[in-house]
Parts: C-alpha cells; sequence; structure tokens
C-alpha cells in the first residue's frame, strides 16, 4: 500500500488542523493504520492508531481528549483531527500502516512522506 498524507501547516497555539492520509490499493480495510510523530533530533513515536474496521483507537498520553483519529475505508483514507494545538505538538507527522496492532514505529510497513506540523506560542 501507497501512502500520501497531507494538511500540515502553521498554525498558533490553540487552534486546529486536520491531517488526511491517502492509500492506495483494494487492501486499505486490512490495515491497522497510525499517525507518528517526529520532532528534530526525536525519535518518532505513536500519536494514535487505529484498527482495521475504526471500531477500535489508542492515543499518546499527550495528545488524549485533543487529537482524535479515524478512517474511512470505502474512500481509502484516515485522519487526524488535532484541536488545542500546543507548541510541544510541532513536528513532522506520518500516518503508516501495519498487519499488527502495534504501537512501535519498527513494526510499521509502509509509511507515508510526512507532513510538516508547525503551532507558534
Amino acid at each position: 500500500v501507497q501512502l500520501q498524507a497531507s494538511g500540515g501547516g502553521l498554525v498558533q497555539a490553540g487552534g486546529s488542523l486536520r491531517l488526511s492520509c491517502a492509500a492506495s490499493g483494494r487492501t486499505f480495510s486490512s490495515y491497522v493504520m497510525g499517525w507518528f510523530r517526529q520532532a528534530p533530533g526525536k525519535e518518532r513515536d505513536v500519536v494514535a492508531r487505529i484498527n482495521r474496521g475504526g471500531s477500535n483507537t489508542d492515543y499518546a498520553d499527550s495528545v488524549k481528549g485533543r487529537f482524535t483519529i479515524s478512517r474511512d475505508n470505502a474512500k481509502n483514507m484516515v485522519y487526524l483531527q488535532m484541536n488545542s494545538l500546543k507548541p510541544e505538538d510541532t513536528a513532522v507527522y506520518y500516518c503508516a500502516a501495519n498487519s499488527r496492532w502495534s504501537a512501535r514505529a519498527s513494526e510499521y510497513d509502509y509509511w507515508g512522506q510526512g507532513t510538516l506540523v508547525t503551532v507558534s506560542s
């Protein structure tokens, strides 16, 4: 599966952004999807993940209550709605696909190119 993330940009603290990830291929619904982020000098960490059918989600503690992951299997899309953004959310955000329910970046098989989110104070 090929992934393409979009929707990043510059936003003030407290603002919102919606990231989108478009997937190619007919097997999108067979993948667990995740959003990860990587700030300069830091490791790539999971932000949120969603199971194949969209009924189960999981979030990093730092974004719980502010971010929402969703997917539309009919459109081969996964989204990350980010509200109440903070400067510490600044990072490159990646969408990724995996055949297992995992929060480890190393276990994800397919990656989008990343989209930069910058939150100004």
